[in-house]
């Protein structure tokens, strides 16, 4: 096994990524299969899960998969359990499932607003509950959850979607501090713009002109190009002491507006 292997390898691990069916969230489990770690994947759709599942196995990784849906506890509850049929312990966490709506403050609706809430934010509170106190109860783990460059900065007619992200930020840290001296670190990466399937209808021209001129790599990232950050904060080696943070993967947009 090569220092490398050693510092960032996941072997005997288990990872639950949730809205791992989708663009993002199927990028984050290949790179944790490749690592090593045993997938479950979890999202809403039989058939994107199977599918998921069945592309990370062709990759030689082993996966299951279960649904959940994050607005409901008990979904997360059975959620764990089944991960727990799979597999011994639950290691890691990655909440990645996500939902935007496009429109201006005065004509968005409650309906929107607690939709994007319901998912961003409190899936990601309940998750980190449920699996963190499974973690706590088996010697510690490491939690993922995906903000945004929103998490920073306002947006045009994604407020909901930015107001969740930045909760889910200030969320990460506190449960960070609580859970450390129990052993497990809990951190966030903040994407810029992927083309991912929550941001895809809102991406006409204009939105795309404004997001290049605010981005100085002057490209979209590509769902890959979070992995890396990923195994960092996961790994038990590599990011044993990194915790309450955060790593903006935004070809500098972030910085530009800072």
């Amino acid at each position: 096994m090569s220092y490398l292997d050693e510092l960032f390898g996941l072997s005997g691990q288990t990872a639950v990524v949730i809205g791992g069916a989708g663009v993002l969230g199927g990028a984050l489990c290949a790179g944790l299969s490749q690592a090593g770690a045993r997938i479950i994947v979890a999202d809403l759709t039989e058939d994107a899960c199977k599918a998921r599942v069945a592309a990370l196995e062709q990759l030689g990784g082993q996966a299951g998969y279960c649904l959940v849906d994050v607005t409901r506890r008990e979904s997360i509850e059975n959620l764990l359990a089944e991960s727990l049929r799979q597999a011994e312990r639950v290691n890691i966490l990655v909440n990645c499932a996500g939902v935007n709506v496009g429109s201006s403050f005065l004509e968005a609706t409650d309906a929107d607003w607690e939709r994007v809430m319901a998912v961003n934010l409190r899936g990601v509170f309940q998750a980190c509950q449920v699996f963190g106190r499974h973690m706590i109860e088996h010697g510690g783990g490491a939690i993922v959850n995906i903000g945004s460059v929103t998490s920073h900065l306002p947006l045009s007619r994604v407020f909901a979607y930015s107001a969740s992200k930045a909760a889910v930020l200030n969320l990460t840290r506190n449960i960070a501090q609580e859970f450390a001296p129990l052993g497990v670190r809990v951190n966030a990466i903040c994407p810029g713009f992927f083309p991912a399937e929550q941001n895809r209808r809102l991406l006409d021209q204009q939105r795309i002109d404004n997001i290049m001129r605010g981005t100085p790599m002057k490209r979209f990232g590509e769902p890959e190009e979070l992995v890396g950050a990923l195994l960092l904060l996961v790994s038990p080696r590599a990011g044993s002491f990194i915790t309450g943070t955060h790593i903006n993967v935004d070809g500098g947009f972030t910085a530009a507006w800072f």
